[in-house]
């Protein structure tokens, strides 16, 4: 063969390798869809519509308080405005409504993102969060309404955590000690009612004894930062989170409503301390 044939073939060959390789990284990264979820004080400005399967929901906090995107499935034709039309003091959420995840809640200027699968129908997107006046967001009217249709759906599959966490009544089951450094966290519910990971990374010298205290008073600097999590999820579906976990003392708590007697699962021992080194 001529050395201008030779130089051809292996630049053909070099081509054949990038092309290969770029298809590789292709099929390793999932087909997706996008939504983005923006927090003021007290309102959303999010994606309205999207095809179902696969969904990117990235959370960004442009509030001055804690904010979260809890994520709401209806059946039939009820919309995010009958439910909180619905929504009653000391009386269970309607039961055509269904907890699905989402973004858990981040400090001001912060910003975080799950992913999960959606299946075709009419969401919403709503704040339980209630500071600092202790009055949950969504009655200040912090939710929209998000469609899920079936053009254009995609059937990827949710990638595969290093690490998993089942909720149950009342702990947190990791299926693996937790390190230092970047984790997909696959997280799913294995009870009869919905439950949240909720993550704080305390601050030097402060144990998880000092976060509900400080949540009721909110005076002084606050015993540490939430980071994110996953809002309330229901039995049957899984969520991926991505987190950083930073060399400290960490804290785990579910704040949804008891499906009995109305307390949050932290009081019935659903707060979990951690040391991560």
């Amino acid at each position: 063969m001529h050395r201008n044939s030779l130089i051809r073939a292996g630049a053909a060959a070099l081509c054949l390798v990038a092309i290969s390789g770029r298809n590789a990284d292709a099929q390793k990264r999932p087909k997706m869809n996008s939504i983005t979820v923006t927090a003021q004080d007290f309102s959303f400005e999010a994606t309205r519509r999207v095809p179902a399967g696969l969904a990117r929901i990235r959370f960004i906090n442009k509030g001055k308080t804690l904010h979260h995107a809890q994520l709401l499935r209806f059946t039939g034709k009820h919309t995010v405005k009958d439910y909180v039309a619905a929504l009653k003091p000391d009386a269970p959420p309607p039961a055509w409504a269904s907890f699905v995840g989402g973004p858990n809640a981040i400090v001001p200027g912060k910003e975080n993102a799950v992913i999960e699968s959606l299946e075709p129908g009419n969401y919403g997107i709503v704040c339980f969060v209630d500071l600092p006046d202790h009055v949950p967001h969504v009655m200040k009217g912090m939710y929209t309404d998000l469609t899920v249709t079936r053009a254009g759906a995609n059937n990827s599959e949710l990638p595969e955590g290093d690490i998993s966490v089942d909720l149950v009544d009342y702990n947190f089951k990791w299926s693996a000690p937790l390190t230092a450094g970047s984790h997909r966290i696959t997280v799913t519910t294995d009870a009869s009612q919905p439950h949240e990971l909720t993550v704080i990374r305390l601050a030097p010298g402060k144990r998880s004894t000092d976060v509900l205290p400080w949540l009721e008073k909110m005076e002084g600097p606050p015993p540490g930062e939430v980071i994110g999590g996953v809002a309330g999820l229901e039995k049957g579906k899984a969520v991926s989170v991505g987190l950083v976990f930073t060399p400290a003392d960490y804290v785990f708590i579910c704040f949804v409503p008891d499906a009995k007697d109305g307390k949050p699962h932290f009081m019935h021992g659903m707060l979990q301390e951690v040391r991560i080194r």
